[in-house]
């Protein structure tokens, strides 16, 4: 199963129709590790992190924020809790029915919708944050999410995503060893097993990983769409800045090759950008 339990937003509308079901094998899964301790810890600390880079004053005044690919609810439902204005899309409804029923339980008012990541049901900059986790891989047509998650977000908002990562052998999309380097003819075969006749394969999700990213890809596809990227060494200053921990990340981040060989180690890609003001945006060079 992937890190994060709510995650599944289907494949570009252009392709095929939205299949909107659930294996029950899948819906089983997340219903129970969305509502863990564990799950709760680790959106509690996401969400903190988040807002300690918007600001907390402007955080304390109201955020609107959008969870895509929202699954049972839980992120969205602790967004709701700290005092924001919540927004969740998610592809599976028998999830995001569960989600309504645990934010209603939790007395959250939560607009959640059934819809896919390429064509966000929202308007123009009606965001401050966007958050994807665990949800490009498993789009086709991921470029078009980027499109719309820059849509939707205001100017000076941050966009936070997190999905596979190339560079790593490690990985929990699909029950095979070192998956991530297959070559992507043979990756395209087991897509279309998982797809059909082998849902095991990809922990019985109904829109198994099709893409693999590395931070570096997916930080020039952002910076052409006017964002100033974090990788996840600059997020964890954010979240632990000081003592050993603290020093470890500034000799990671200020050596090129430390940096890179972080990225090799690491299971999954973890991104955050600024979405720059129309008068201010230059491309940023390539680091």
């Amino acid at each position: 199963m992937t890190n994060d339990p709510a995650v599944h937003v289907g494949a570009s509308p252009d392709a095929r129709p939205l299949d909107t079901s659930s294996h029950q094998e899948f819906f089983d899964y997340y219903a129970a590790a969305s509502a863990s301790e564990a799950a709760m810890m680790r959106f509690r600390t996401l969400r903190d992190l988040l807002i300690s880079i918007v600001g907390r004053a402007h955080a304390a005044r109201g955020l609107d924020v959008l969870d895509v690919g929202c699954g049972a609810g839980t992120f969205s439902i602790l967004w709701a809790e700290s005092g924001q204005r919540v927004a969740g899309v998610d592809i599976n409804q028998p999830l995001l029915e569960l989600g309504r029923k645990r934010a209603a339980e939790a007395g959250q008012r939560i607009d959640f919708r059934v819809g896919s990541a390429t064509a966000l049901p929202f308007p123009d900059a009606a965001f401050d944050i966007c958050c994807a986790p665990e949800l490009l891989e498993h789009v086709e047509d991921w470029q078009r999410c980027l499109d719309e998650f820059t849509r939707v977000l205001r100017p000076g908002g941050l966009l936070y995503l997190t999905t596979t990562n190339r560079l790593c052998p490690r990985q929990e999309e699909f029950n095979l060893p070192l998956y991530s380097w297959y070559p992507k003819m043979l990756q395209r075969h087991f897509v279309r097993l998982a797809s059909t006749t082998r849902p095991e394969l990809a922990n019985y999700a109904k829109y198994p990983a099709y893409h693999w990213f590395t931070y570096y890809g997916l930080r020039r596809a952002l910076e052409r769409r006017g964002f100033r990227c974090l990788d996840r060494f600059d997020l964890a200053v954010h979240h632990r800045g000081g003592g050993p921990t603290g020093l470890a990340l500034k000799l990671i981040r200020t050596v090129p090759g430390l940096r890179f060989l972080g990225q090799v180690a690491t299971a999954g890609t973890r991104i955050a950008g600024i979405k720059l003001n129309e008068a201010n945006f230059t491309l940023p060079e390539y680091r």
